[in-house]
């Protein structure tokens, strides 16, 4: 297994607030990993700093062996690393396929075959591709922007939050799709709060307390912690 991303030491602040304080981690070709932890542990963050909308003052962030810390977010996107942002940011006055067309907008190949894969992953947009995105269910939209994503063809796909807000039966319904995307090939690094069902699907996990990474292991390993369970699992 290749390491795709390699994160060293990464220290980042908002003004004086110290929100990421020397965390490393890495994810292998391949992989689901999964940054859990409550709100306001720094996961966000870190997944901003990693597709360069936030920067480090240290250390490093390597991207199939190149280093991208002090790349410019579009150029981050064109190498192959699309993010889920946490909320959906879907254009709500546009429809599905024009909000799909948008997440083509930095890639060179063909966009009708990245729209044929993405209806493939998700045949429900395809039924509903003319349709308005604001007009869509708070699942249609995660699945919407998650479709968006891939139609740049990512190496690396990073989703944050993304059953927030759903109702349990959609969150399975999620987290099947994203189960299914890394059975095709898209290696994932997931940032999540409903920590059971990240843990569930991951392969690795590391997990996020004040901007401090306090405990890593294999998904199994953390989901039978005592320590992971009685602080998220409700155990």
């Amino acid at each position: 297994m290749a390491e795709f991303l390699k994160v060293d030491d990464i220290n980042v602040y908002y003004g004086a607030i110290h929100a990421i304080k020397g965390i490393s981690f890495y994810v292998n070709e391949g992989e689901i990993v999964t940054l859990i932890g409550a709100n306001g542990a720094g996961k966000t963050t870190s997944l901003q700093t990693v597709s360069g909308l936030l920067r480090s003052k240290t250390g490093s962030i390597e991207f199939c062996g190149e280093r991208i810390d002090h790349v410019p977010a579009h150029k981050i996107v064109e190498r192959g690393l699309a993010q889920v942002p946490e909320g959906r940011r879907i254009f709500l006055r546009m429809t599905v396929q024009e909000n799909l067309e948008m997440g083509a907008y930095t890639s060179s190949g063909s966009v009708s075959e990245a729209m044929d894969y993405v209806f493939e992953q998700f045949p429900r947009l395809k039924e509903r591709r003319k349709q308005i995105g604001g007009t869509l269910s708070g699942g249609e939209q995660q699945m919407l922007a998650m479709g968006r994503a891939l139609m740049s063809r990512p190496k690396l796909m990073m989703l944050d939050e993304p059953s927030m807000g759903l109702a349990p039966i959609l969150v399975e319904q999620i987290f099947e799709i994203i189960a299914n995307l890394h059975k095709n090939g898209t290696t994932i690094l997931l940032v999540e709060q409903n920590a059971q069902m990240a843990l569930s699907v991951a392969d690795r996990a590391y997990v996020l307390e004040t901007g401090k990474i306090t405990l890593s292991g294999t998904g199994k390993e953390l989901a039978a912690s005592e320590e992971v369970k009685k602080a998220y699992l409700g155990g």
